[in-house]
């Protein structure tokens, strides 16, 4: 069971009491932690952490899923509620980061087993979604239709108060259905049933960067010029939600996850386009799809917790009200879920997002090669797409945490649905 813990400028020890004592930066907060073990909350990430419990203007406490890890002022894995107040690092740059998912009847061997001319089913699937999906720093090169864009831009007065994001939602008209880099991927994947199914994970890509750099500047003047009692060095700047800064941000916020959404949704259509015409070329049949999810991990709400409507901040969580489902994703060549939530208030209804970063992407190069990485794929049966393989390394199943004792550290949050396991995957 998740125990309150208080924290010191000394590191704590997850699920017992630490700290307690006044010191002289204390904590105006508590934190619940969804770990068993004090090792698991390296050093800055409890900076952080412990930066967050002074904040003035929170609800309740904070809350820290099993995949926590230390990110741009708040650390990803992190929950709050603020009480007329909006954070833009509490939200993240890839503002609507999040997953999609659907279920084939198909059976996976027979895209393991089947071989063409150009190698297996899989192999011809995984070649052709990257090469008609753009992934890394590329874009479409013609116009696409974008309902998000469209929204923004024919009401153009929302978002006058930072006219100068206008031309990013402009160009979204060239970024949606694009995957990205970094953690973002596509993945084929069979379930314990011995089904096929997908799984994808993107953003609102330039957009929500651009957004999230823009309204944190802001809320830093706003706050030096009031004199804030919230330190800049905190990385943590507010914006009141009534104030005229607040709500463009909230408009500018929700276009984003609309953006976000309709991105994943186009690439899971391109996807579905693929693989239906591969499946019916080569095993002669016709798929069906079932069990659409599409969540965000990275955005706040308007919520009420404890008789309160409060800003909840989820900053790599996912909403997990009771009976909703979730999407927690392992590394490339490790397991995945599909969740269910418990409806917990004490993690304000939320779960982890993943694995969790166990070392930066700088570590992960150092540690492990190119050479190392691609071997384990091989051996493990992963089929990998990925035009640049020489940062492989940053996106290896050992750069990430445990899978398995994520989920099961945070069995009161959630009901496990459904297990995966990669077969194959495109990367930025």
């Amino acid at each position: 069971m998740l125990t309150l813990v208080g924290t010191s400028q000394e590191a704590p020890t997850s699920k017992q009491s630490v700290g307690g004592g006044s010191t002289s930066h204390e904590q105006k907060y508590p934190i619940k932690v969804w770990l068993s073990n004090r090792d698991d909350i390296d050093g800055e990430c409890l900076r952080q952490v412990h930066n967050l419990s002074r904040l003035p203007f929170l609800h309740k406490w904070i809350a820290l899923m099993p995949d926590v890890h230390a990110g741009m002022g708040m650390p990803i894995g992190g929950v709050i509620a603020a009480d007329g107040v909006i954070i833009p690092n509490a939200v993240g740059v890839d503002i609507g980061c999040g997953m999609a998912f659907l279920q084939t009847n198909i059976e996976a061997k027979q895209l393991t087993d089947t071989i063409t001319k150009s190698g297996t089913v899989l192999q011809c699937v995984i070649g052709d979604i990257l090469r008609n999906i753009p992934t890394g720093f590329t874009h479409h090169k013609e116009k696409q239709e974008c309902k998000a864009a469209d929204k923004a831009l024919n009401n153009i007065a929302e978002y006058s108060f930072a006219d100068n994001l206008i031309k990013e939602i402009e160009k979204s008209y060239f970024q949606v259905g694009t995957l990205g880099g970094g953690n973002h991927f596509i993945e084929l994947q069979v379930d314990d049933k011995g089904l096929l199914c997908i799984m994808l994970h993107s953003g609102s890509r330039h957009l929500g960067h651009q957004i999230c750099e823009h309204f944190h500047k802001v809320a830093r003047e706003l706050n030096n010029k009031w004199n804030s009692a919230v330190p800049d060095e905190y990385r943590l700047a507010f914006l009141p939600a009534d104030a005229k800064e607040g709500q463009s941000y909230i408009n500018y916020m929700n276009i984003a996850l609309e953006f976000a959404y309709e991105n994943r949704a186009k690439m899971l259509d391109k996807v579905v386009e693929i693989f239906t015409r591969w499946c019916e070329k080569t095993l002669g049949v016709t798929p069906e799809y079932s069990g659409l999810i599409n969540c965000h991990h990275n955005y706040a709400a308007l919520e009420k917790h404890y008789g309160k409507d409060v800003w909840v901040h989820r900053k790599g969580a996912i909403r997990a009200q009771r009976d909703e489902l979730g999407i927690v994703p392992g590394a490339m060549g490790s397991y995945s879920y599909i969740v269910s939530g418990k409806g917990c208030e004490e993690s304000f209804n939320s779960c982890s997002h993943g694995a969790g970063r166990r070392l930066s992407r700088t570590q992960a190069k150092a540690t492990y090669s190119v050479e190392e990485v691609i071997l384990d794929l091989k051996e493990t049966g992963v089929v990998l797409g990925k035009t640049k393989k020489s940062d492989v390394a940053e996106e290896c199943r050992f750069s990430y945490k445990d899978i398995e004792a994520v989920i099961a550290n945070e069995l009161d949050l959630i009901n496990v649905v459904k297990r995966l396991s990669t077969l194959g995957v495109v990367k930025g």
